[in-house]
């Protein structure tokens, strides 16, 4: 979603939209915070299984928690109804309940403020006048998106209501997860785009690079959603061997083939490993062509991007081999939107005509 800044020879006009263009993309900016902070809830809600206790949706209301015993105990019954509780917190009491009850609040209460912080700004910045025209699709478009992610939340969560579920499908993790993702980097897109001015040419060589490993990044972080919701992470916990083999046992057990890339715990972790370290490779190389033109933008952009692939790695071994605490895993899935953050910044540091490599 390319933006094109306004011509410098503009004088009266350009000044004015210029503050403007800087007060919505800072409004921007604030809100791609929000959303980098409610993925950390929700890493944090599905380790800690809180994500079920809630099982009504109220997306316009639900604001406050319950205020009297007789609501909680209402919500704690309908909670006791799903296959969750009799198969992991059987025996649980109202206030266990209410311990795993709040997280899922937060994480939606979260939600509902990015939505308030959204729709006061794009009001409030159109009725100062510091909406450009042409920006309005591109918002209107990110308003969407958020009014589907609310919907795909509950989609998520429903399907942990489902008989003999006791967590929410995979397949429905992945893709709220995957529009968070998307989300946040055009947020933060549209947000530099008019924050900064367009940078210098590039060589062609470090753009292919800095795309290749973006790319790979967020293959291996969707591959990572099917790690999460098969909670495959719990086993394997060996660093590089799987089991005493490079390539588990059982990797192409289910037929049809297919279902082993997303549904054969053995192959789903194997997949991220594999994906993780062909990143790494990929940034291994960026991080050489980087530091050739370290003296750029682009290139100090492309070294930041190599460094944060490296600093997720390490830190998706350690929460392997530590198998999954909720910190670490939290930490791993909150880096994974900054690693995010470091791809889009490389990006628009891209954005110039390319140069012989």
């Amino acid at each position: 979603m390319p933006f094109d800044p306004i011509p410098s020879s503009w004088s009266g006009a350009t000044r004015s939209a210029r503050a403007g263009d800087r007060a919505v993309g800072f409004w921007l900016l604030g809100v791609a915070v929000m959303v980098l902070i409610m993925v950390a809830l929700g890493g944090a809600t599905r380790l800690t299984g809180s994500g079920l206790s809630i099982m009504e949706w109220r997306p316009l209301t639900g604001w406050l928690p319950p205020l009297s015993e007789a609501e909680w105990q209402r919500l704690f019954d309908l909670y006791r109804t799903i296959p969750q509780y009799a198969a992991v917190n059987a025996g649980m009491d109202l206030a266990g309940f209410k311990d795993i009850f709040w997280l899922e609040y937060l994480h939606r209460l979260w939600g509902k403020l990015i939505g308030v912080a959204f729709v006061a700004g794009l009001v409030t910045l159109a009725l100062a006048g510091k909406l450009r025209r042409g920006l309005m699709p591109r918002l209107l478009l990110l308003f969407a998106l958020g009014a589907l992610q609310g919907f795909l939340g509950w989609f998520m969560v429903a399907s942990g209501f489902f008989p003999h579920r006791t967590a929410v499908s995979p397949y429905r993790l992945v893709i709220h997860l995957g529009m968070a993702f998307l989300i946040f980097a055009l947020l933060l897109w549209i947000a530099l785009g008019l924050l900064r001015p367009a940078p210098r040419a590039v060589s062609v060589r470090l753009r292919r690079s800095v795309i290749a490993t973006g790319a790979l990044a967020l293959l291996t972080m969707l591959a990572g959603g099917f790690v999460a919701g098969s909670r495959a992470g719990f086993v394997y916990n060996t660093f590089p061997l799987m089991d005493g083999h490079l390539v588990p046992a059982g990797y192409g057990a289910l037929d049809p083939w297919v279902l082993n890339l997303f549904e054969s715990i053995p192959a789903v972790q194997f997949n991220h490993r594999l994906l993780a370290t062909l990143t790494l490779a990929a940034a291994l190389w960026l991080a050489v062509l980087a530091w050739r033109e370290r003296a750029t933008p682009a290139g100090r952009a492309g070294l930041l991007l190599a460094a944060m692939v490296g600093a997720q790695y390490v830190l998706g071994v350690a929460t392997l081999l530590y198998v999954v605490p909720v910190g670490l895993g939290t930490l791993h899935q909150t880096v994974a939107v900054v690693l995010l953050a470091a791809f889009v910044h490389a990006l628009d540091r891209l954005r110039g005509r390319s140069a012989p490599a």
